[in-house]
């Protein structure tokens, strides 16, 4: 399906979606968000998927909401409001829940709803010249669409409340340091990294891939005996797969392993 604020493209297995929107760095609108959230749910549905790279168009990921549009969200009231946030929530959300790894290439500019997709991933890579942070309080605001309760879970309360509050823009090497990203590389190796790192991530056993991302979600928020009953129920649904049974003959021929999802 074509969109007009989004690029959709497959490598086989691997899809890269890129926001488009470069004029206004990649900032979103009504049209952006709607766009966003179709190519996501088709991609959720996708069972030939086994990664997904979001990037951006230009020099920016995203620059989040546009802010030409947020007078317009205010005078929509507060109910209003709240249905259309809670719309950039699922989509963030099916992003973070659904069963393939997401790498987040973050090519320039992240900020504010920018970064906060970018936390919905799972891997977060950037160009050395990238710039992220949280300047909702320059405008009276907060992080809303989990920049604050993704956020303290990667980077520790401290970092967080310094990020939000002070409204400040890090380079790529200081979010390196404070754990919000993984990887720092030269900008013209921002994509193909991601797409050596994605490549590396199709060639595992999806099913496992899956699991291992639900249960790992999971035990962020569970008390340590509740996260390895967690464990142990999704190994025992891997232990019967036909791809557990193939990694394991693979290995003893000294082969590489052919997963088929099942």
């Amino acid at each position: 399906m074509s969109y007009e604020f989004l690029k959709l493209q497959k490598d086989g297995a691997i899809a890269v979606l890129t926001l488009n929107r470069p004029d206004t760095l990649n900032s979103w609108n009504q049209k952006m968000r709607d766009e966003l959230r179709d190519a996501v749910r088709g991609l959720v549905g996708d069972d030939a998927l086994r990664v997904l790279v979001i990037t951006g168009e230009g020099r920016a990921f995203s620059a989040g909401e546009d802010v030409r549009g947020m007078q317009g969200l205010a005078d929509i009231g507060t109910r209003g409001f709240r249905r259309v946030v809670r719309d950039i929530h699922n989509v963030f959300d099916e992003i973070e829940a659904m069963e393939v790894p997401v790498i987040a290439a973050i090519n320039g500019v992240a900020a504010g709803g920018g970064l906060e997709l970018a936390l919905s991933c799972d891997f977060r890579l950037a160009a050395e010249t990238a710039k992220l942070g949280f300047p909702e309080s320059n405008v009276g605001l907060i992080p809303g669409s989990g920049g604050c309760s993704r956020l303290v879970k990667i980077v520790g309360i401290a970092k967080a409340k310094r990020l939000v509050m002070t409204g400040e823009m890090i380079p790529a090497p200081q979010a390196l340091a404070f754990g919000l990203v993984e990887e720092v590389v030269p900008a013209d190796k921002l994509v193909p990294r991601a797409m050596e790192l994605a490549k590396q991530l199709a060639g595992k056993a999806p099913l496992a891939l899956g699991l291992a991302k639900i249960v790992l979600n999971a035990c962020v928020n569970v008390d340590p005996d509740t996260g390895r009953n967690i464990e142990r129920l999704g190994q025992s649904i891997l232990k019967k797969t036909e791809d557990h049974l193939e990694g394991a003959k693979a290995f003893v021929e000294k082969r590489r392993p052919e997963f088929k999802g099942r």
